[in-house]
């Protein structure tokens, strides 16, 4: 969304972007935010449960962990791994060169950074934001703002789930353009999920879905970089 075709991130656009997503989460929050939550909690089903367990952050990232390994096995069962320095000791850094050098072009590697990125900036925002979640709404009519609270009921804003699955399906849909409607698709009806689940507010899903692209672009455009100065 953000990204040329030669990988190149188009500030301007994204600059617009992140100011029209803030003015929507802050249009939500005295505004829109309860009339749809309780619009869509009309929808739950049994397959949000499904999607609650199957799309979580930590998923995302075992996942794609676990691809990489298996392809970085597939790789030095064709090219050893090096990991010695030119005066024939152990180095880290010569080894996580070479280690990058066999796994960058894995898709498993795009999708793991992208979902990291997007989680680490996810939680930091989760805890300075400290919004309470919508089952204090449902339960005692509650709504509010706790910032700086590690506590899982304060932590609303941004959606772990929809920003994980928004990293990682975007970025899958970048590398495989054929399929990008599918991905695509899937991200937002899982951002649409966690608000019919009752897990979280719409502008938490708005706000988990725009770090979520963004992550994606930023981390595409940085490897796809990389890559090409290694390769000059």
């Amino acid at each position: 969304m953000f990204l040329t075709q030669d990988n190149k991130i188009k500030w301007k656009l994204l600059g617009r972007s992140g100011l029209v997503c803030l003015g929507l989460v802050l249009l939500g929050i005295v505004w829109f935010d309860k009339p749809v939550f309780l619009f869509l909690r009309n929808f739950d089903c049994g397959l949000w449960q499904l999607f609650n367990v199957l799309f979580d952050a930590k998923n995302w990232l075992l996942v794609s962990a676990i691809t990489i390994l298996l392809f970085y096995l597939k790789k030095i069962m064709k090219s050893k791994p090096v990991y010695k320095n030119k005066s024939d000791k152990f180095s880290l850094y010569v080894f996580c060169k070479d280690l990058f050098y066999k796994i960058h072009n894995s898709y498993a590697f795009y999708v793991f950074c992208s979902v990291l990125a997007a989680s680490l900036v996810g939680k930091i925002l989760k805890i300075l934001i400290g919004r309470a979640r919508p089952i204090f709404y449902e339960a005692l009519d509650m709504t509010g703002f706790f910032p700086f609270s590690t506590d899982w009921a304060f932590n609303s804003m941004p959606s772990g789930h929809t920003f994980a699955s928004f990293a990682g399906l975007v970025m899958i849909g970048l590398l495989a353009p054929k399929i990008k409607w599918f991905t695509w698709s899937l991200a937002i009806v899982i951002g649409l999920s966690r608000v019919c689940f009752g897990a979280h507010w719409p502008t938490d899903v708005i706000l988990g879905a725009f770090i979520g692209m963004v992550a994606a672009d930023l981390v595409k455009a940085a490897l796809k970089y990389k890559t090409s100065d290694n390769s000059k």
